[in-house]
């Protein structure tokens, strides 16, 4: 509720309009051998996740979408396919490793570790095992990382080597009013702030 015998609000202070940067992911420069980035957040698998997945890819194995099947298995439900589980732990990654990426080379070396049920929650890290330039192409360099990805008991699900090519800074050129994804001109422009 407003005080309307107040005479001072906010509106009438003078406020500093800013573009201020954000996160716009790691470029080819930022990765070290070693370093390992615990993606944020955490993605809970749904049925309808596994559902539509499982239809979509026409992913015929009964163990995914036959209640009446899986309960006579020795997992007693529907396991969630393993695509889901894959693109899943690579889109939590997406935000650390690759949103500067020009293309994926690669996903070696999967594994499924343990299943996945309706209503767990998978959280991933990446670890960085080698970087390198290409004498091709002086505006991106090879990184290869492992993608591990665990449920919410700490039970590892999958891990996958995924090697994207990503971006020098230098190329990229990334700025405040024109962050990754972002087409020039859109949005607030630095001529509309006091910076």
């Amino acid at each position: 509720m407003t005080n309307d015998t107040d005479d001072s609000t906010d509106s009438e202070e003078a406020t500093d309009k800013r573009l201020v940067e954000g996160w716009h992911g790691r470029y080819y420069e930022d990765f070290a051998v070693g370093d390992v980035y615990k993606h944020p957040f955490g993605r809970t698998i749904t049925e309808t996740d596994n559902v539509w997945m499982t239809n979509v890819t026409m992913n015929l194995n009964p163990m995914h979408f036959n209640e009446a099947y899986a309960a006579e298995t020795e997992f007693g439900e529907r396991l969630v396919n393993g695509l889901v589980v894959i693109s899943t732990a690579v889109g939590l990654s997406v935000v650390d490793v690759s949103v500067n990426a020009t293309a994926n080379l690669g996903y070696d070396d999967v594994r499924h570790h343990n299943p996945v049920f309706h209503g767990d929650t998978i959280f991933a890290e990446s670890e960085v095992l080698s970087k390198r330039e290409l004498e091709s192409r002086d505006h991106v360099g090879i990184v290869e990382t492992e993608l591990r990805a665990y449920n919410q008991h700490d039970d590892l699900v999958l891990s996958l080597e995924r090697t994207p090519m990503v971006l020098k800074r230098e190329h990229a050129e990334p700025s405040a009013a024109k962050p990754p994804g972002w087409p020039e001109g859109i949005g607030t422009q630095p001529d509309e702030t006091t910076d």
